[in-house]
């Protein structure tokens, strides 16, 4: 989908939604809206945030998950004065440009990977190296205390506020030419990566071609054999069937990537007070019910892929240790960027 029709379609679909909540305002632009005490003034009419995703709306779908729950809560607790309306399957564009629309606030909110937002706020960054997190429970701590808030607050910035910090998960490789077990089976593959330059570097560092490309192309790309591969989580590769034109999957867990739920920041503070205390309350309870239903469906999704034909690399026939070494590079070169915040991930216990 070509990035004005993106804009435009959100555009129109955020106004209809706010034209059928009686008497709700238009959404504001980042910088104009008042403040949640002028919000307050306002406490009996309708309030309706758009949400987009790129992932299906299907109960095997983690952002689903996390969107149901928040939509079910803010909805209850609001007595139907917050109505969630949810826009699932990419509709509304990629990742990026679905950023972008919140950026502008032709679009309200979007649950999205964090690979992207480094072109946004350059801390997010410092969390797509590889190998940095040493489990789940590791980078929660660090996504959800301080560290998470420091670089969080670099969106507000950019007219965005990070609510919470739901998950994608560590993200694994697949391809259609071979099993992968060391980086130099990674060479001359063309492999999806996001539009992240941490990743890029990583992915040429390893000897593959990375080839940046929206989500919503990914499918049909490799049906067609534009690409040989891509790397994501469990939980997207197999909610998305990507065991029909993929071959080979190795468990790496190259990357552990969080999914931030974000809103434009104008919306957010257009909201009373009261409000934004249930949707802060809300998004922590559905960013903890998706976490758990990722850590409960990663043997389920492994099932499924190994039902489908897929031929399954293990973690222990994985060698972590040689892309652990030939990682350091990346490390090296963005050492005074963010080598002072990587040392800090790494040191949080």
């Amino acid at each position: 989908m070509r990035r004005g029709s993106t804009f435009l379609l959100a555009f129109l679909l955020l106004s209809m939604s706010l034209l059928a909540a009686c008497g709700t305002k238009p959404a504001a632009t980042p910088g104009t809206a008042g403040s949640a005490g002028e919000g307050a003034a306002n406490a009996d009419q309708v309030v309706t945030i758009a949400i987009g995703s790129a992932a299906p709306d299907t109960e095997t779908s983690h952002y689903h998950q996390f969107l149901v729950a928040f939509k079910e809560q803010v909805e209850k607790e609001t007595a139907g004065k917050v109505k969630i309306t949810m826009h699932p399957n990419g509709v509304l564009g990629g990742e990026r440009e679905m950023v972008e629309a919140v950026q502008l606030g032709t679009l309200d909110a979007v649950i999205t990977g964090a690979g992207p937002l480094g072109n946004f706020a350059p801390l997010f960054n410092a969390l797509d190296f590889p190998f940095l997190f040493r489990d789940r429970e590791h980078a929660y701590k660090v996504l959800d205390g301080e560290l998470g808030r420091e670089i969080a607050k670099q969106l507000e910035d950019q007219g965005m506020k990070l609510i919470v910090w739901p998950e994608n998960g560590f993200r694994n490789m697949t391809n259609n030419k071979h099993p992968i077990k060391k980086p130099e089976d990674l060479k001359g593959l063309k492999l999806r990566t996001q539009e992240n330059k941490v990743h890029l570097d990583v992915f040429r560092d390893y000897g593959a071609s990375p080839t940046p490309m929206a989500f919503t192309e990914l499918f049909t790309a490799m049906q067609q054999g534009v690409i040989d591969g891509e790397e994501n989580p469990l939980s997207v590769i197999i909610p998305n069937k990507f065991y029909e034109v993929q071959k080979y999957m190795t468990i790496s867990e190259h990357f552990y990537q969080a999914a931030p739920f974000i809103i434009n920041l104008a919306k957010y503070d257009s909201l009373t007070p009261e409000q934004q205390k249930i949707i802060q309350a809300a998004a922590e309870a559905a960013r903890d019910h998706e976490r758990e239903f990722i850590f409960k469906m990663d043997n389920e999704f492994l099932q499924t892929a190994r039902e489908n034909g897929m031929q399954i690399v293990p973690r222990e026939e994985f060698d972590r240790e040689a892309f652990v070494q030939a990682s350091e590079h990346v490390y090296k070169k963005y050492e005074k960027e963010y080598g002072d915040l990587i040392e800090k991930i790494r040191n949080t216990q």
